[in-house]
């Protein structure tokens, strides 16, 4: 008996001390959660938004910063310009993200030198082929009339050239300067208004954005004003990309929830601009290093053509993959319910990519499932349809030609003919399909590929517009206008003079690489351990 009476104590005490085991691990699991959220959640940090709440911490609204918006005013200072230097007109080439910056740059440079700035031209609209005539090519993307309104105190703007002066801009007559990244303002008042004073009109043409260096001297306060005055107020949007944009934050909030709007930053030039290509595999490799190549003979790249690209990543000078930013989301709490907008118009290593962040949030979308065909077309406007570069098979043989060929076919026995090629398709003979795995050397884009840089520039305007106006924003990378001009920072930094009070993020790269190194040898080091106390 007694023994039995001591079992049964042992057995309660082992019962009270599970007990109490469970109730120190949920205190300290609350407490530990609640160090991250700064407090465990009331009501109070639970903002309504339509039927169902939200955590503050994960959607805002944060302090508002008004403030900002006066230093982007001209002080009482700034007169208008007193002479006329001439006229400067302008060839941008890149992508949405360069055109953006360069345009600031542009209205700048005009200022400095007293010009009068004809309006850019974005050379991916020009080249293509057949696209609507109902734009120009500024208006393609932009609002032309109010970017002349808006900046009628700072600087001249016109649409074109005189009728004398574009004749002999067509015969060639006038001289044009390449500046170089990050141009000083001393390089255009030695080098390039000697030229524009004695020509009168001059042609500037930017390669790769960033034709101004990004941080002016304080002398030069005045022109930094500028520049922001032009990114935040002239650069206005066409009203139908406007429009549909409002139409797609509207049907992202139709269920009452906010929404995040992520950029994943993987574009086959910043991966080739920072040296990423061994992050990927087998042809994309090839790809990247192909484009670097064409960065370094250009001199936009200053450094070999392979470089360590794990130490790139492990110094955080790599976009962020899709998963890693999938793991941050969830580590900051967001549930798997959460509605993601997917930004951007392209995405190197295409939806694979995106298939482990899709598997942790499931309502990743885009503008392809929020719009229907006939919206973005409508958005492309009316376009001349182009020749279908179709392969031209062979006319089909007659009997005597067919005996002729089997006469000369030489003596018996004779081997089987080879089977007949197999025709080409277009889909397989644009873009990278075609060439990559037989010549060496890149082709020049053909017609249909014009046509959809072009849209390129729509989609990434369109979801510019969207992800400005989004509860939260998470970029795959940025570079803080340090480098090479890249579409997330430009997205964050417009979020922040127009909607601060709206949740942006700015992952420290080198710090979440050093994290997910400790979390994996901490993973290593506990199925060690877990081996170790097996095998014992």
């Amino acid at each position: 008996m007694l023994l039995k009476s001591k079992f049964k104590l042992a057995t309660a005490i082992g019962i009270m001390l599970s007990m109490l085991s469970l109730l120190v691990h949920l205190f300290l699991a609350n407490y530990s959660a609640g160090g991250l959220t700064k407090g465990s959640m009331h009501m109070d940090d639970v903002l309504p938004f339509g039927p169902r709440p939200r955590p503050q911490r994960l959607w805002g609204p944060l302090r508002k910063l008004d403030h900002l918006h006066p230093f982007v005013n001209p002080s009482k200072s700034y007169a208008a310009p007193s002479k006329h230097n001439g006229f400067i007109y302008a060839k941008i080439y890149g992508g949405f993200e360069k055109i953006q910056s360069s345009i600031c740059d542009l209205v700048a440079v005009a200022r400095l030198l007293n010009a009068t700035l004809v309006i850019p031209e974005i050379q991916a609209t020009t080249r293509a082929k057949g696209i609507s005539p109902k734009f120009k090519s500024f208006s393609y993307l932009y609002d032309e009339d109010h970017f002349i309104d808006a900046l009628s105190n700072d600087v001249a703007i016109v649409h074109g050239l005189p009728k004398d002066l574009r004749e002999a801009r067509k015969k060639i007559k006038f001289p044009t300067v390449s500046p170089r990244n990050s141009a000083t303002p001393e390089y255009y008042i030695t080098q390039v208004l000697p030229r524009l004073v004695k020509s009168k009109v001059i042609g500037v043409i930017v390669n790769g954005g960033n034709c101004l260096q990004s941080i002016l001297p304080a002398t030069l306060e005045e022109f930094q004003r500028l520049r922001c005055r032009v990114a935040f107020h002239a650069l206005r949007l066409r009203p139908q990309i406007q429009a549909l944009g409002s139409q797609i934050v509207g049907r992202l909030r139709a269920s009452g929830r906010p929404y995040l709007a992520y950029h994943p930053g993987l574009l086959r030039d910043t991966l080739a601009f920072h040296g990423c290509a061994e992050l990927f595999q087998d042809i994309h490799t090839e790809l990247i290093q192909h484009r670097r190549s064409q960065m370094i003979k250009r001199g936009t790249v200053k450094e070999q053509l392979t470089v360590d690209s794990v130490s790139r990543k492990t110094a955080g000078l790599c976009p962020l993959m899709p998963e890693e930013v999938g793991l941050l989301l969830q580590a900051l709490g967001y549930p798997p319910t959460t509605i993601i907008f997917l930004a951007g118009s392209e995405t190197f290593g295409g939806q694979r990519m995106l298939i482990p962040l899709r598997a942790m949030f499931a309502n990743l979308v885009d503008r392809t499932s929020l719009c229907s065909q006939k919206e973005l077309s409508d958005l492309v406007g009316p376009e001349d349809p182009l020749a279908l570069d179709l392969p031209q098979l062979p006319p089909p043989k007659s009997e005597k030609q067919l005996i002729e060929e089997w006469k000369r076919a030489g003596p018996r026995p004779r081997p089987l003919p080879p089977p007949p090629s197999r025709p080409f398709y277009a889909h397989e003979k644009e873009g990278w399909y075609g060439w990559i795995g037989e010549n060496d050397t890149e082709p020049d884009a053909s017609p249909i590929e014009f046509r959809r840089q072009a849209h390129r520039l729509l989609w990434d305007a369109l979801d510019y517009f969207v992800s400005v106006e989004a509860d939260a924003f998470f970029p795959g990378f940025h570079s803080d206008g340090s480098g090479w001009p890249d579409y997330s920072s430009l997205i964050m930094g417009h979020r922040l003079y127009q909607k601060p009070f709206g949740i942006t993020y700015r992952p420290d790269r080198l710090l979440l690489r050093c994290l997910k190194m400790l979390l994996i040898i901490g993973i290593i080091h506990h199925e060690i351990g877990q081996l170790l106390h097996v095998n014992t």
